[in-house]
C-alpha cells in the first residue's frame, strides 16, 4: 500500500514509485566480507573520533559500491546534526551533479544533547543513504522515493551487515 504522498505524484513519478516499491530485498554482494569495516565504524563511534569513523564509513561504502558495480560515492561524517523547527537531519544523499561525485553525509552527534549517535542508528542511517545511491545507480530509477520497498531493502541490507558484524565480533574475542 503506497504512502499518502503517492496520490500527489504525477503518473510518471507514480510508476517510478511502484518500481521502487516492488524491490523488497537487497543482499550483500556475494563473497564480500564486511564485518571488519563495520567493526571499524563501531570503534570510531565508541572512541568519538570523527576521522576514524569517516574512514571506516568510506571503506564500507567503497566495498559496497565495488561489490554492486556502481559508481563510487563520497562519504562525509560530520560532528553534530543540523536541526531546525522540523527536527534533526540524520543523513543526506546528494546525487552526482555536473560531474561531481555523489555524496553521503551523516552526523556523529545528536543536535540537542550532542551525544554520539547509537551505533545501530548510525549504521542504519548510513545504509539508508547508500540505498538512495543504489536506487539511481543499481536499479536505474529516475528518482528515489521512501517506499515500503525502499525501507525493506534498507532493513534487509542492515540485517545482513549486522550478522557479519556479530560474526566478526565473535572472531575478535
Amino acid at each position: 500500500m503506497p504512502f499518502a504522498y503517492y496520490n500527489k505524484l504525477s503518473r510518471a513519478r507514480q510508476l517510478i514509485y511502484r518500481k521502487s516499491d516492488a524491490i523488497e530485498a537487497l543482499s550483500i554482494p556475494p563473497g564480500l566480507p564486511l564485518g571488519g569495516a563495520i567493526a571499524a565504524i563501531a570503534d570510531g563511534l565508541r572512541r568519538e573520533h570523527r576521522a576514524s569513523a569517516q574512514r571506516a564509513c568510506q571503506g564500507l561504502v567503497d566495498a559496497l559500491a565495488d561489490g554492486y558495480r556502481v559508481p563510487a560515492v563520497r562519504v562525509k561524517v560530520l560532528l553534530q546534526r543540523p536541526a531546525d523547527d522540523y527536527g534533526e537531519l540524520h543523513g543526506l544523499y546528494e546525487p552526482e551533479e555536473d560531474g561531481a561525485r555523489a555524496c553521503i553525509t551523516v552526523w556523529m552527534r545528536t543536535a540537542q544533547k550532542k551525544q554520539v549517535v547509537a551505533f545501530k542508528t548510525f549504521l542504519r542511517t548510513l545504509i539508508h543513504e547508500v540505498c538512495h545511491h543504489l536506487d539511481y545507480e543499481l536499479f536505474a530509477l529516475e528518482e528515489t522515493f521512501h517506499t515500503e520497498g525502499f525501507y525493506k531493502r534498507e532493513s534487509s541490507l542492515v540485517s545482513e551487515l549486522l550478522v557479519q558484524f556479530a560474526a566478526q565480533s565473535q572472531r575478535d574475542l
